[in-house]
């Protein structure tokens, strides 16, 4: 079939025209969320009709040829209806977790090692944050002791800033 006659068919390039039902999940919303859940309904529509196909296929004779391609033809249209939800969808997965659901890993691994990993990080930082404060208090402090005017001088001005912010 040359493309032209692809285009008259339809749109979903399987020969069969998209019917409202199969165009109704297709929707102009740009609600990130509502697109996800989009997505989801359709990949559980989509593994309800690969185990449909499933058991058509495991008990196949030659009456259930048309439930088959019914069945198929109902699968190429779900796929061809997620790959569009799908592109309006802009999740990125890392690399990581792919590779550890390659790995036959639980994909949970990676956000506990992410989420240890921010803790550590963040307990480094506080710790500098903490140092820096207390360099700050201790040098106010020997200032104080050696310039005392000078020192009260600074706070009057900090006072100012402060309250004019």
């Amino acid at each position: 079939m040359d493309p032209s006659q692809n285009a008259a068919l339809g749109s979903g390039g399987n020969g069969m025209l998209p019917t409202s039902a199969d165009t109704a999940g297709v929707t102009a919303g740009d609600d990130p969320k509502q697109n996800l859940n989009q997505v989801i309904n359709s990949t559980q529509k989509t593994l309800g009709l690969l185990h449909q196909l499933y058991l058509t296929v495991s008990s196949f004779n030659v009456a259930s040829q048309l439930p088959l391609l019914q069945r198929l033809n109902s699968l190429v249209m779900e796929l061809d209806n997620m790959a569009k939800l799908s592109e309006k969808c802009n999740i990125q997965v890392p690399m990581e977790v792919l590779n550890l659901i390659d790995d036959g890993k639980n994909p949970d691994e990676f956000t506990r090692d992410v989420i240890n990993n921010c803790i550590a990080k963040n307990q480094v930082t506080k710790g500098k944050a903490d140092a820096c404060k207390s360099l700050r208090k201790t040098l106010l402090e020997e200032l104080e002791q050696t310039f005392p005017d000078e020192v009260a001088s600074y706070r009057d001005i900090r006072a100012i800033s402060a309250a004019i912010l």
